[in-house]
C-alpha cells in the first residue's frame, strides 16, 4: 500500500506547500504531493522515465507558467 513506502521529497520543494514526493515498489512508481497524500498517481518506471526524458528534451515547456 503507499502509505507503507518510504516518500522521498523533491529537492526543490523547499518549504513551500508545493511539495512532490515519490516512492516505489518493485517495477510501480508512486506519485503524491505531500499535503495532499491520498491522492497518489500509479506509473511505472519506464513510462517515468519516457516522460522524464521528454521533460529534459523540452517537449513540455510550453506548459510552464
Amino acid at each position: 500500500m503507499p502509505q507503507d513506502l518510504t516518500w522521498q521529497k523533491s529537492s526543490f520543494s523547499g518549504n513551500q506547500a508545493n511539495c512532490v514526493e515519490i516512492a516505489t515498489d518493485g517495477d510501480v512508481v508512486y506519485v503524491r504531493e505531500s499535503d495532499d497524500p491520498a491522492k497518489v498517481v500509479t506509473t511505472t518506471k519506464a513510462k517515468l522515465d519516457a516522460w522524464i526524458r521528454g521533460a529534459k528534451a523540452g517537449e513540455f515547456d510550453h506548459f510552464a507558467l
